[in-house]
């Protein structure tokens, strides 16, 4: 699994929940000859997204030494803070999530707006896909490559087909469980973000080093082309570089931030309260 597989694999499938909330309560009210309404709601967000994509490519792209490190430092901490937003407004909002969705669709119902019904699919599905676009590109900035796009799109082909399954009523997996081990994951990658968006702008000499690596084993190597397990090419350090930004040789403050970031979320996840009950579709 790559970090883009697990950021699209959890924003598709919350996008799929809205969807699905809304056209399972059309069914159980027999108002069917909405559901084309709703399909085109979640295509003009895919849509939006997608142009969003293409702005971030044209728009962001090509740029060099101090200002390379600038933007990527910058787009990594922005990518951090968006997802933990992300993270606990989930956690906050799941245990009514059903509720309040068919609370709303009830009321477009019952007014005969169709362009509501429209509107509260295409801003679900849009705002999961402009977080996914932000999420990628700080994903793709501190791991790019192949895999990682690869990954991107694995992660969506999975979230559909687990999503057409419970559709189906066939449970394949707790989507509490789901959800509190991939915010734990990604939480993970957006310390690591912080790390990394710290390490640029270090490069950039926006902030400062301090103490500059304080360890540093990247310069070992066993033999030709074999590293220690928790080297940035190891077996070990590899990993969980792609996925949680892990570096072999930190500065302090890089330490300092994801040790800081770390206790800090834990808190607040502590006050929330990581006790909701599991959405059902």
């Amino acid at each position: 699994m790559t970090a883009a597989s697990l950021i699209t694999l959890r924003e598709t499938l919350e996008a799929s929940l809205i969807v699905g909330i809304v056209l399972a309560y059309l069914q159980c009210t027999h108002n069917q000859r909405y559901n084309i309404t709703i399909w085109f709601g979640v295509l003009a967000g895919v849509v939006v997204s997608l142009i969003l994509a293409i702005f971030f490519q044209l728009a962001f792209g090509g740029f060099e030494g101090r200002a390379e490190a600038l933007y990527e430092g910058f787009a990594m901490l922005l990518g951090a803070g968006l997802m933990t937003w992300m993270i606990l407004w989930m956690l906050r909002q799941r245990r009514t999530i059903r509720k309040d969705v068919e609370q709303q669709v009830e009321f477009h119902l019952e007014n005969d707006h169709p362009w509501g019904l429209f509107s509260l699919v295409f801003f679900s599905t849009a705002r999961e896909g402009i977080e996914t676009v932000i999420f990628l590109q700080a994903a793709l900035v501190h791991s790019g490559g192949v895999w990682q796009m690869f990954g991107g799109l694995l992660g969506i082909a999975v979230a559909i087909i687990i999503s057409f399954f419970l559709f189906k009523g066939i449970v394949l997996v707790s989507l509490r469980q789901f959800f509190s081990v991939t915010s734990l994951l990604l939480i993970l990658f957006a310390a690591g973000l912080i790390a990394h968006g710290i390490h640029e702008l270090q490069e950039a000499a926006l902030l400062p080093v301090l103490i500059d690596n304080v360890w540093d084993i990247n310069p070992v190597v066993l033999s030709e082309g074999v590293y220690p397990l928790l080297h940035e090419k190891g077996a070990i350090g590899g990993i969980v570089k792609s996925l949680f930004g892990y570096n072999g040789n930190p500065s302090f403050l890089e330490i300092m931030g994801y040790l800081l970031y770390l206790l800090g979320i834990t808190l607040v996840w502590r006050r929330i309260g990581d006790t909701p009950a599991a959405v059902q579709i």
